[in-house]
């Protein structure tokens, strides 16, 4: 039996942290309550939070709880802006839209102006929708270092919209790109690595015993981001939070005991996280 909810640290300034919940809802209350705190700070120290939202079905039940009570009025919703760490090339209310997720979801219940929301212009095109949404970034937050980047883990190692194999992995000097995904036959907007790992801090949040091999292979497997992308994101000098449930860490702690191996990022070289 899984004695979550713990904590292990993954790297030796203690900046890159594993935590494990018991369920699937444990982590959604923790991840509002990383919301609440880094948006509160943020407010504090600047007077703005900018957040990064991500899509896929694991954030839904972490929308609706920022949207309701105690964590909607927790946050200052006029000092806040959101965006999208990456989208799909599909109009505003497809289904499979991120920004419609989160919009219905926890955006829609908010005191938050249209100013505040800055979701992907897909109806540009894949290209034309990554250059314009860079532009965007670049006015409001200024060289992209966004307050909180929330992100998810895929099946395949993938995050945001960076897939295994893809051109966007590659990208060096840009914040935002089109990513054609072959795997799917589709375009993707998505931020860069370099863009997420330029964050104050970022998130991920993994559910479900169908992500648990995918989540041991980033965090214990070998050093190979062309197949596994998530290991891309090693934010300096920001800091890293994953944030799993007990059924996703399974193969990676069952309790709160350092494991045989090392985790990624003791065994890379600074450099390449810089």
């Amino acid at each position: 039996m899984s004695s979550a909810p713990f904590v292990i640290f993954l790297n030796d300034e203690a900046t890159y942290q594993l935590h494990v919940e018991p369920t699937a809802e444990a982590l959604a209350e923790l991840a509002a309550k990383g919301v609440v705190f880094w948006g509160q700070k943020a407010i504090s120290r600047r007077g703005v939070f900018h957040l990064a939202l991500s899509g896929g079905s694991t954030p839904r039940a972490l929308y609706q709880r920022l949207a309701e009570a105690p964590y909607a009025a927790q946050l200052d919703w006029p000092n806040v802006h959101v965006w999208w760490s990456d989208e799909r090339d599909v109009p505003a209310d497809h289904p499979e839209s991120n920004y419609k997720l989160a919009y219905e979801a926890m955006l829609s219940r908010l005191p938050l102006s249209p100013q505040q929301i800055h979701r992907v212009p897909t109806e540009l095109g894949p290209s034309r929708a990554a250059d314009h949404y860079e532009a965007e970034i670049r006015d409001y937050v200024g060289e992209g270092r966004f307050d909180l980047i929330l992100l998810g883990l895929g099946e395949d190692g993938h995050t945001a919209s960076l897939f295994p194999g893809t051109q966007a992995l590659k990208a060096t000097d840009r914040l935002v790109v089109a990513n054609f995904v072959p795997k799917l036959n589709a375009w993707r907007i998505t931020f860069t690595a370099p863009l997420i790992n330029a964050a104050d801090t970022v998130f991920f949040l993994v559910s479900g015993a169908a992500k648990a091999t995918a989540l041991h292979s980033v965090l214990l497997g070998g050093y190979q981001p062309e197949a596994l992308p998530a290991q891309l994101i090693a934010p300096v000098p920001g800091k890293l939070f994953w944030m799993a449930d007990a059924d996703a860490a399974a193969q990676v702690a069952s309790k709160p005991q350092y494991p045989e191996s090392d985790f990624i990022y003791r065994r890379i070289p600074q450099s390449r996280t810089a």
